[in-house]
């Protein structure tokens, strides 16, 4: 009996109908960046929508990130340990240290130090600022406003700075001798006029008292004996030298005068003093 060989199946090349839908979805750009991107953005979420669903499971994992938060700002590098104030005087520093109630040792990390800084530098006496922590150490770095002159306004005597800022109020204008004295409304707005004007009466500033700003428009020169000097609101460096020119020349601020007016350039006058006037009076009759 012939026996018939028996040959295997051949196979078939051609992809299953799974594995073709598997390429043709391959091809397509949007399929390939959900399998990077999306499908693991989105298992990620399930992972935690597991785990945070557990209100236990939440407030366990917020403990344990604050120990470990708060395990890190306690290390030694970032304690701060004290507060050191350079630059301020013993009254600033003292104001600083109160209005800055900090209990040391702390972590630098509880400092807000650009909060403390603009506390500080809203200080009238505080020209600027800086705040830094160094080497367990919260640095306070102060310069201070030069006071430029006394004001005495309506309200309160007080020190200003040469842009005119206020430094602090102080008791009397006598605590405070070297310094000029300026006065009147809008006087604090015209500080470097009023210096200019006080640096220009040389041999006369022996005898200068004080400069007093007249309707907010222009100054008057207060000398002892009671004079004073009336100066225009243009150029009153210029109306002051010509006084002291005739001063120099007539020796005229060594009379009985109480004003020079000199507000009208082309008319300048003067006001002589009541006891002189009376004087006057007195020789008048006896002649």
């Amino acid at each position: 009996m012939q026996q018939v060989a028996m040959t295997a199946p051949r196979r078939d090349p051609a992809p299953s109908r799974i594995s073709y839908k598997i390429q043709r979805l391959m091809l397509r750009s949007g399929f390939r960046h959900f399998l990077r991107v999306g499908l693991p953005v989105f298992a990620i979420t399930v992972a935690l929508g597991i785990v945070l669903g557990d209100a236990t499971r939440r407030e366990a994992i917020a403990l344990k990130i604050a120990e470990m938060r708060r395990s890190i700002e306690e290390r030694p590098e970032f304690m701060v340990k004290l507060m050191a104030i350079d630059g301020a005087s013993d009254v600033v520093a003292t104001d600083i240290r109160e209005g800055l109630p900090l209990e040391f040792p702390m972590t630098a990390f509880d400092l807000d130090l650009e909060e403390m800084r603009a506390g500080i530098a809203a200080m009238d006496v505080v020209d600027s600022v800086d705040v830094i922590v160094r080497s367990g150490v919260l640095q306070i770095n102060v310069v201070e406003r030069a006071p430029a002159v006394v004001w005495r306004s309506y309200q309160e005597v007080v020190l200003l700075d040469a842009s005119g800022h206020r430094v602090i109020p102080v008791a009397s204008r006598a605590d405070y001798p070297d310094l000029p004295l300026i006065a009147g409304l809008g006087a604090d707005k015209h500080i470097n006029q009023a210096l200019d004007i006080l640096s220009a009466t040389g041999p006369l500033a022996g005898r200068v008292r004080g400069i007093e700003r007249m309707g907010e428009r222009r100054w008057d020169l207060v000398l002892d004996r009671s004079q004073r000097i009336l100066l225009p609101e243009e150029n009153p460096i210029a109306a002051l030298e010509r006084v002291i020119a005739l001063s120099k020349a007539q020796e005229l601020l060594a009379r009985d005068l109480t004003i020079i007016d000199m507000r009208n350039g082309h008319r300048p006058t003067i006001r002589i003093a009541d006891s002189a006037i009376e004087e006057l009076r007195r020789i008048r009759a006896l002649k």
